[in-house]
């Protein structure tokens, strides 16, 4: 899941544009960094008070606040509101800053803070209108009960801004003040519920792969983009749920697969024939199963290349809150039952892969009644987000629970043939929907859009020039309408309709039961995840939530034609209870780890076609396996060990061939020895895992990248081609072009993910393929197999890291090129290095890789530098609380020279997890400060 926040503002533009801001701080920072006076009281001054007492506007009794000696907060209360209004006094007290970016990112109010290079990104997040979604949710659809929990923790947010400065509340409202009057507005309930939105968006699907599949047209064959999207390897990599089908007598899914939904409680655990959305129906998508999806027989399309790489460049500067979207989001999550225990109770472990930040995304605290009643229902402790109230993966005194990403297809483009008044449907034209958006802007003017929307979503091509028109020749079939001056692309996407997640998140914190655990999941609308489970009796269990569409027509793997009403969603989502679920499956352990999550076979409606590949999953589930044949037992610390291993999957293929290689170059040679014996484990000290990670990039890019069109490859990356409208030979009038990639390199193609892997396996059983096929250049001949591009990419390979590393291989290792430096999210990721230096830390050198269950993942694209990372990681003791343990990415500070800003990163990095004290008696013995808030 939340498998990566205070956001930083847009990648490209967006940082160049705070250049100035960032040289006017330099004097500030520098001022702290030299133990000036000035700049060390500044600094200090935000630092938060965790000793003695404080009055707290609102309060009905007497709370408590227990820090430990990481600055975790456990709070103690009386009743729920005091609960909630202490937690968002604490979390502003820590993590302000951090809130107050994150909320202008959701309400895309970014230029208010960091002037008119935010703009561009402003508008498209203003056309999205999250913001506006999370008003609607809040006035219309969330329960009476969750807004008096929301209204309550914005309360304790405004009680700590009181009569502060903002130089008092963090150091970076400091740097502002030097170049903008800005000024910090009170939180409201709404800036809580825009989170999940933003949330949703980092984790919405496949939209990058549907945007990335019609790029490809421009200089790949059907058959060959194909290749390069293969199917989900389900005979090797097991999905969540390997039994179970939905019964066609009751519309309802069956674990089982027998027909019988009894689980020893009568029925089935949290069951309801009404969808959270209202809705009753049954069906299934009666085109989930075909080939849809396409807008046509297609051809390549220069048009629809231009607009579709420019809304590829749009999303590229959209914050990237979690992290870059695609195939490496994820996490990894599994429980195992009491039977395979040392405990002989569940053991249940998580760690979401996320883009590394600073501060972490994740903020550690526990929320306790005093004394738990029907008035006052929660003990519950875990990680939650800094800006929302209650825990979003944790435990209570009775379960336990994790997330990874589902992954389900939640979005769609559409191509809109539109006109002055409106946007063609079967024939006719209807109007759209319109609204005006003022988007005030720190140093200029103000700036105005006008946002138009058809019955699909909001129009995203009217955010750059780029997207205005499709072009001439766009991939449609010869039913399409007249092209004109083009198409727009309108997105419809899940979250931009109201929803409840935000009632699911309370209700998972005090669920009781696998039955009232279910029940709370009904409403997990968006982002759609998947849930694990354990309790105190023992059971363990699965369930994927979400609203899921339903499509007519079409798979969703390729923008739909809007003008044609059959590729319209169906108005009723997949039914929660036709969603796949387990409850004590005999294998008895469960393993989600962003892998399919049931054989389409025994499965009738359409979740994604783009699922994980499988590769972490498979290898959690095989050393689960191993570890328990033969009567053996799962210890807590071989959780935390599973956690860490490093095995590269994709080495146990590429490398026994890279061996036979017959190479007479002797420093070739040198660094070839270096994989003999080599037990495929990625240790940062490992000079074979350094070596081999180099191959595999290299051969990535002979064999395919330098294939793809610019639009995917990476920005720097440039190499000569023939011109797109070249015919015949090349020759002096149609001569090869300088070509170079446009994306961002975190993003770029192909990434080295297991998608590659999949595409690579079956292609190393064939010694001659078209895609070993390279031409030759001054120093290397062209290659035309297998054995001849392997040996070329061993030489690039050596070649590079004796750039990056040094001629001698002895002193190569895999950590001096796989490096984590933690930013700081807005003057910590641009600017002049002694700013830097002053607010990010690192960086470490670190095992692990893409796609390994360490996902420490690097993008093969761009380069080794680690761009993904369990964000933090946990091992729930079920039943015996106090004997769990968890370690989070940085610290539970956002204050930048604070102790707890970056104290846990070190054993993090190693591995290494700290008591998680959940009990009365073990926070009190943990207690380092109490700070008491009195009424």
């Amino acid at each position: 899941m939340p498998s990566n926040t205070s956001a930083p503002p847009a990648k490209k533009k967006g940082r160049r544009a705070r250049l100035l801001l960032v040289l006017l701080v330099l004097v500030l920072v520098a001022g702290v960094g030299a133990g000036g006076y000035w700049g060390v009281s500044t600094v200090r001054a935000s630092f938060p008070q965790t000793t003695g007492e404080i009055r707290l506007d609102g309060l009905s009794g007497r709370v408590e606040v227990k820090r430990d000696a990481l600055g975790v907060p456990q709070i103690y209360a009386d009743n729920e509101q005091d609960l909630f209004r202490a937690q968002g006094y604490v979390q502003a007290q820590d993590r302000f800053y951090e809130m107050d970016v994150r909320r202008h990112v959701t309400a895309g109010r970014l230029s208010e803070m960091f002037g008119e290079g935010q703009v561009e990104t402003d508008s498209f997040l203003r056309t999205l209108g999250w913001r506006r979604v999370a008003q609607e949710e809040y006035d219309k659809v969330l329960s009476a009960e969750t807004k008096k929990y929301l209204q309550a923790y914005a309360e304790g947010v405004n009680a700590y801004l009181k009569d502060r400065k903002p130089g008092d509340v963090s150091v970076e409202y400091a740097a502002l003040a030097l170049t903008n009057d800005y000024a910090i507005e009170p939180w409201t309930p709404v800036d809580s519920v825009a989170w999940l939105k933003a949330m949703a968006w980092d984790l919405r699907g496949n939209m990058q792969d549907e945007i990335d599949r019609s790029l490809l047209t421009s200089r790949l064959t059907p058959a060959q983009i194909k290749q390069l999207y293969p199917e989900y390897p389900y005979a090797l990599h097991q999905p969540i749920v390997d039994k179970g089908a939905v019964d066609e007598s009751t519309g309802k899914f069956d674990p089982k697969g027998e027909g019988d939904d009894d689980l020893g409680t009568g029925e089935t655990p949290g069951s309801n024939p009404t969808g959270s959305d209202g809705s009753t129906g049954s069906g299934s998508s009666d085109g989930s199963s075909g080939s849809g999806g396409s807008t046509g027989s297609g051809g390549s399309s220069d048009g629809m290349t231009s607009q579709l790489a420019a809304l590829s460049e749009v999303l590229d500067g959209v914050p990237a809150l979690l992290g870059p979207n695609g195939n490496g989001i994820g996490s990894n999550s599994w429980v195992v039952a009491g039977k395979y225990t040392t405990s002989g109770k569940p053991l249940l472990a998580n760690d979401p892969h996320l883009a590394p930040q600073l501060p972490s995304l994740w903020y550690q605290m526990g929320l306790h009644c005093r004394s738990v009643s029907a008035t006052c229902r929660y003990d519950v402790s875990g990680y939650t987000f800094s800006g929302m109230p209650g825990v979003i993966i944790g435990h209570n005194d009775k379960i336990a629970w994790g997330l990874t990403n589902l992954g389900a297809d939640v979005t769609d483009l559409y191509l809109e043939k539109i006109g002055p008044d409106g946007y063609l449907v079967d024939g006719k034209v209807r109007p759209f929907t319109v609204r005006e958006e003022t988007i005030k802007v720190a140093g200029a003017s103000d700036r105005k859009i006008t946002v138009r929307s058809t019955e699909h979503g909001p129009l995203v091509s009217d955010r750059s020039s780029e997207l205005e028109t499709v072009g001439q020749k766009a991939p449609v079939g010869n039913a399409a309408p007249d092209r004109g001056t083009g198409y727009g692309v309108s997105l419809q996407w899940t979250a931009l309709q109201p929803g409840r997640s935000m009632d699911a998140i309370f209700a998972i914190d005090r669920a009781k039961d696998f039955a009232s655990f279910r029940a709370a999941a009904e409403n997990f609308e968006v982002p759609s995840q998947n849930l694990i489970y354990a309790d105190t009796e023992g059971n363990i269990g699965y369930q994927s939530p979400g609203k899921i569409p339903q499509r007519a027509k079409g798979d969703g793997t390729l923008p739909a034609p809007g003008w044609d009403s059959s590729y319209a969603w169906k108005k009723q989502y997949v039914p929660f209870e036709k969603l796949p679920y387990e409850y004590n499956p005999e294998r008895g352990y469960i393993v989600t780890a962003n892998q399919a999550v049931i054989d389409p076979k025994n499965y009738p409606d359409l979740l994604t076609k783009d699922w994980g590949y499988g590769s972490r999953s498979q290898r959690i589930n095989d050393l689960i396996e191993s570890k328990t044949k033969d009567g053996g037992k799962i210890s807590p610390d071989d959780m935390r060990t599973m956690q860490t291993d490093n095995r590269s999957e994709i080495a146990t293929l590429l490398n026994p061939l890279l061996l036979k290689i017959d190479i007479a170059d002797p420093h070739v040679r040198e660094a070839q020895k270096l994989l003999e014996g080599w037990d495929y484990t990625q240790e940062p000290d490992s000079a074979a895992a350094a070596y081999f990670n180099a191959v595999w990039r290299n051969v990535l890019k002979l064999a395919f990248g330098d294939k793809l069109p610019k639009e995917l490859r990476a920005e720097g990356d440039c190499i000569n081609v023939r011109p797109a409208d070249a015919t015949g030979p090349v020759d002096e009038q149609n001569k090869l072009v300088r070509e170079c990639g446009q994306r961002d390199a975190d993003s770029a193609q192909p990434d080295g993910g297991d998608r590659w892997y999949e595409v690579v396996r079956p292609l190393l059983k064939q010694e001659k393929n078209e895609w070993w096929t390279t031409p030759g250049n001054r120093t290397d001949q062209a290659t035309e197999t297998r054995d001849q591009l392997l040996a070329r990419a061993m030489k690039d390979a050596r070649w590079e890291l004796t750039a990056k590393l040094g001629k001698d291989v002895s002193t190569w290792s895999w950590g001096r090129l796989h490096q984590l430096t933690l930013k700081n999210q807005t003057l910590g990721t641009a600017g002049p290095g002694a700013v830097q230096r002053l607010l990010n830390r690192g960086p470490w050198n670190l095992g692990g890789g893409e796609a390994a269950v360490d996902a420490t993942g690097w993008n093969a694209a761009g380069g080794y530098e680690v761009i993904w990372v369990p964000s933090m990681r946990m091992v729930v003791n079920v039943g015996d609380w106090d004997k769990s343990r968890w370690v989070n990415l940085t610290g539970a500070s956002g204050h930048a020279f604070h102790s707890h800003y970056t104290d846990q990163t070190d054993a993090w990095a190693k591995g290494e997890l700290y008591d998680w004290a959940h009990g009365k008696a073990a926070v009190d013995a943990a207690t380092r400060d109490t700070l008491v808030l009195n009424p």
